[in-house]
């Protein structure tokens, strides 16, 4: 009996040391990122949206220098309408900055002396007090240095942090910053940098010239735009994203607020990899994903086949009424066994043979014949606006329209050709087949509820951009059209 007890006792004794040794080892395991060795000296890439700089790869840890310069300067919003940008390296977002875990960033953040205000700047990847914005508050003509070690990976918001802070933030005064983890990140075939952010102007959405912040509607968070990388159309046409089917994409996206949450989506994919709220956890197969303001994400998927794909915030009336769209265009080899496109295209009645139309309400059939021809200018502005509410989610902010789905407006042979075609189409609607710049396109058209002066003066304003022939569509000329 009393060997027993000495053997059970021996048996537990040696559960403990081994269950000791154990807990040594996975402590042993974690890495004190403060006490990394830095070996070295190099200078950062910072790079403008949407571009990043290159991977860090399995390079060591180094003492990287990071120049900043604060640039305030006017920039384009959207057709027709400026604004006054506060920016870190001259673009909305600021320039990408690319670290890994355990560099020593000494940072350097200049004001260009023709800036008005001071700044500074708050990286949430800092580990210190006001994530840098304490050590760097510079006015115009003078520049501060300070340093901070990369302790956490993941990707993270910087912005400035100067009162009033939100408006500081609302003139576009963000950006990202990297923290990849030992390593580096899985390698991709393409990599992009967006960031949302919403502005708040003293004229309407869409109302022409130089517009500048208004504080009130920032406090009631009553955002005139809500954009990809500072502007509408930023990521749209000729600016869009590429990549080739069968390649991997990853996109850092980050929210600079200052006010509004992110649904952020991209139509026609899956997120293969989301890095939850950049961090360092990984869901996988998602299809929209949440950025707070202030936060960041990464994704991953790859393009199985050709075509364009948009990228919205999925608060959708941000995307198509409010700018917050881009697009990602693929090209290859069309895939049938996965995606087939249209099979089959026919007529459906649910309710029998007879062709039924919705009722035109009363206000609709009254002829405004009181209205009188306003003059060109007035035309196209007031047509803008029509344009902006009513026309902007299929056709797009300069009439590029949306490949494979919907025509351009711009130099648009098919609308130039014939004016009251195009009046016809907008009171009426359209189906089928057309061809317009050498393009087939086969969707649909809705009639538009709009009174003949909102036809005419919208007309008007698309007659007049984008390269068209400026004719000036008159009243008479679309009740001409309506009447017939």
């Amino acid at each position: 009996m009393k060997l027993l007890k000495t053997v059970c006792l021996l048996f537990i004794t040696s559960l403990l040391l081994t269950s000791c040794k154990s807990e040594e080892k996975k402590e042993l395991a974690i890495v004190d990122t403060s006490k990394i060795y830095i070996k070295g000296t190099m200078e950062a890439e910072l790079t403008a949206p949407p571009f990043v700089p290159a991977p860090v790869g399995n390079r060591s840890a180094k003492r990287l220098l990071v120049n900043m310069e604060i640039i305030e300067k006017e920039g384009i919003m959207t057709d027709g309408v400026t604004y006054m940008y506060w920016t870190f390296g001259g673009s909305v977002p600021g320039s990408f900055i690319r670290t890994r875990v355990g560099d020593l960033v000494e940072f350097t953040l200049s004001n260009h002396p023709d800036n008005k205000l001071p700044h500074n700047i708050d990286l949430h990847a800092v580990t210190g007090p006001g994530g840098g914005a304490e050590s760097s508050f510079v006015a115009p003509g003078h520049e501060k240095t300070f340093s901070f070690k990369t302790l956490n990976p993941g990707l993270y918001v910087y912005h400035c942090a100067t009162a009033p802070v939100g408006m500081h933030i609302a003139n576009g005064m963000y950006g990202l910053i990297l923290v990849e983890p030992e390593g580096g990140l899985p390698p991709v075939d393409k990599e992009y940098y967006i960031m949302q952010g919403d502005f708040y102007t003293k004229g309407a959405t869409g109302e022409k010239g130089l517009q500048p912040f208004d504080m009130t509607k920032a406090v009631k968070e009553d955002a005139d735009y809500v954009v990809f990388n500072g502007k509408v159309g930023a990521l749209t046409g000729d600016n869009a994203i590429t990549a080739n089917v069968g390649e991997t994409v990853r996109l850092f996206v980050g929210n600079g607020g200052p006010n509004l949450t992110s649904s952020f989506h991209v139509i026609g994919e899956i997120f293969d990899n989301v890095h939850i709220e950049g961090g360092s956890n990984i869901n996988t197969n998602v299809q929209t994903t949440s950025i707070p303001a202030g936060g960041a994400t990464i994704v991953d998927f790859k393009v199985e086949v050709p075509g364009t794909f948009i990228l919205v915030d999925h608060a959708i009336f941000r995307a198509f009424n409010k700018g917050a769209l881009g697009m990602l265009k693929v090209t290859g080899e069309e895939k049938k066994d996965l995606y087939s496109g249209i099979k089959q295209e026919g007529i459906y009645h649910p309710e029998g043979s007879t062709i039924q139309s919705m009722p035109e309400l009363e206000e609709q059939k009254k002829e405004v014949v009181s209205a009188v021809e306003k003059p060109l200018a007035q035309k196209i502005a007031d047509g803008k606006q029509v344009y902006m509410k009513t026309c902007f989610a299929c056709h797009q902010a300069e009439g590029q329209g949306i490949p494979n789905a919907f025509p351009p407006l711009a130099k648009s042979d098919y609308l130039n050709a014939d004016v009251k075609r195009a009046i016809d189409i907008v009171l009426n609607g359209k189906t089928g087949e057309i061809t317009v710049n050498g393009k087939k396109y086969n969707s649909v058209m809705t009639r538009q509820t709009l009174t003949v002066e909102q036809v005419a003066d919208v007309m008007t304003y698309v007659y007049n951009s984008w390269g068209n022939n400026k004719t000036n569509v008159s009243l008479k000329t679309v009740r001409e059209v309506k009447n017939k």
